[in-house]
């Protein structure tokens, strides 16, 4: 009996964290109602599901997520689980993911207030567990991938800058938790023409898988 190689399709469950005022809505090339990470969203969903992945979208703005911990949250982060409802069920929806795509605008050379927000109430310390001398929180399989839309050009952000938002994400985030498939991409938005930046678009999955 002759056998023959067959080759198994892996379909991921890939997890996208949205941070921009305008929400995913924002995807239409509209003026002062458009947002590139918003396109860039769109793009990477319809390339995960042509490729017959699942996707979760958690948009924090439409869920209009708030990022402050309070004094009662600081309690929470400190001797409970979670610090509060929607932080753990983001987290639960996290916990399910092979791969975790985080898109959000670059701002004084680091994140959002929101999306900060989400990673100190998200990762709370009740959650974090420490197996073999490792911290853990999500399956260390997991893949991170960051698409940050920045107006700094790249060789200035990272040379002059040196890199903060990468640094931060992948060793003082991802890294203590043990998560080592990090990739960050900057994204010159502003700097393109509208060709290059719908070109960009269309290739967005080399960025991602």
């Amino acid at each position: 009996m002759e056998y023959k190689n067959v080759k198994k399709e892996f379909y991921m469950h890939v997890s996208i964290v949205l941070d921009h005022p305008y929400t995913l809505e924002s995807s239409k090339n509209v003026p002062h109602k458009r947002s590139y990470c918003a396109a860039l969203a769109v793009n990477v969903i319809d390339t995960l599901k042509a490729q017959n992945h699942t996707v979760d979208v958690i948009d924090l703005q439409a869920d209009k997520y708030d990022p402050v911990i309070t004094k009662e949250g600081l309690t929470n982060w400190r001797t409970k689980e979670y610090v509060d409802e929607q932080s753990q069920n983001y987290l639960l929806r996290l916990k399910k993911a092979d791969e975790i795509i985080f898109i959000f605008p670059v701002w004084w050379e680091v994140m959002p207030a929101m999306l900060k927000g989400f990673i100190d109430k998200v990762f709370c310390k009740g959650q974090v567990k420490k197996i073999a001398g490792q911290r853990q929180i999500l399956n260390l399989k997991t893949k991170i991938r960051v698409l940050a839309v920045i107006g700094t050009p790249n060789i200035i952000y990272r040379l002059h800058y040196r890199n903060p938002l990468g640094n931060m994400l992948k060793r003082g985030v991802f890294g203590k938790l043990g998560l080592k498939d990090f990739k960050i991409t900057y994204f010159n938005a502003e700097d393109q023409t509208e060709r290059k930046r719908l070109w960009t678009l269309k290739k967005v999955g080399k960025y991602i898988l």
